[in-house]
């Protein structure tokens, strides 16, 4: 099953994936493996990771990538695995602000999605709810974001929006 999981700053949207990757592991005993794509680039950014690390179970598994994430969902994929990827805009904006075309990188990943056997939840914020940023990159980032979620909810078993700590299931496969 393939999740996205969308939501503002602080909507509780890794709690709801961590939450459910618990339960998870508990049914089937597989392994969680946590793709994390945040740098602490200062001290917010550093306590901001300091606070889902503290969240987080000792046993799962951690892999960081600021850009190479379809390759490393492939090498990390197996039946008995739930990969948490934490988050997609940060991937974004690590690829935005790297030399790496963007158009590539996310056709890279949505081509990999139907070579991932397990399951797999996508945390993604949401910024394209308030206005319209001035700034070009800042404008890119909301509109390229807004195509990716978009491209992953067509993809996706599950979507979900988590407002004020609450999912908000926004689609649902027969059955999931």
């Amino acid at each position: 099953m393939k999740q996205l999981i969308i939501g503002g700053a602080r909507s509780g949207k890794s709690r709801l994936a961590q939450e459910y990757a618990k339960e998870w592991q508990q049914r089937t005993g597989g392994e969680v493996v946590v793709v994390a794509t945040a740098e602490a680039t200062d001290g917010a950014m550093a306590r901001r990771i300091a606070h889902h690390q503290s969240n987080r179970p000792g046993d799962w598994k951690l892999v960081e990538t600021r850009l190479d994430l379809p390759r490393t969902l492939l090498e990390q994929s197996r039946s008995a695995n739930l990969i948490l990827v934490d988050c997609l805009t940060l991937w974004l904006s690590n690829i935005q602000l790297s030399d790496r075309c963007w158009k590539r990188e996310k056709q890279a990943l949505l081509d990999t999605l139907s070579d991932l056997p397990g399951e797999i939840i996508f945390i993604g914020n949401e910024v394209g709810q308030g206005v319209v940023p001035l700034g070009e990159l800042s404008r890119e980032f909301v509109d390229e974001s807004g195509w990716l979620h978009q491209s992953l909810a067509k993809r996706a078993d599950k979507v979900t929006m988590a407002i004020a700590g609450l999912p908000l299931v926004i689609k649902s496969v027969e059955g999931v």
